[in-house]
């Protein structure tokens, strides 16, 4: 997933939420089967949105919303289902362990975790990290590995 050809056009530039799905739905094209996604930023920083593109150029049905309170959203119907977790609220990788995350990380789909910065161990190598911060009334967008 490293070797995305989108990642070459990063950092990225948002001004509103709708631009911010727009660029999850041009992110989402370029993903394949065992996708991993690890979305870093504050709150309000645009992630949620940002997997709400994602979601929709996969061809998900469903509502996306943040699994902060949930911990965790499975969308399917389309190419590829999303699993769609957030670690805010975990207090340990125990916890994150128990909801199943190995099978997940084996399950055909794409993984996209918010807040994965508390528990970067259990992210596995060839992890798409993206960082999401705000700059005034507009958010940045970076890709790393």
């Amino acid at each position: 997933m490293n070797d995305i050809p989108l990642k070459k056009s990063f950092p990225k530039q948002v001004d509103s939420p709708e631009a911010m799905i727009a660029l999850g739905r041009e992110f989402g094209r370029e993903l394949i089967d065992g996708s991993i996604l690890a979305l870093s930023g504050g709150l309000g920083a645009g992630k949620t949105h940002f997997t709400k593109g994602l979601a929709a150029e996969l061809g998900c049905t469903g509502e996306v919303t943040s699994p902060t309170f949930t911990l965790a959203h499975e969308y399917t119907g389309g190419r590829l289902p999303v699993y769609h977790f957030d670690f805010y609220r975990m207090d340990s990788e125990d916890e994150v362990l128990r909801i199943g995350w190995d099978e997940y990380l084996d399950a055909k789909g794409v993984v996209v975790v918010e807040w994965p910065d508390k528990f970067p161990d259990l992210l596995p190598l060839g992890t798409t990290w993206l960082e999401f911060k705000i700059d005034g009334t507009s958010r940045q967008v970076t890709v790393g590995g």
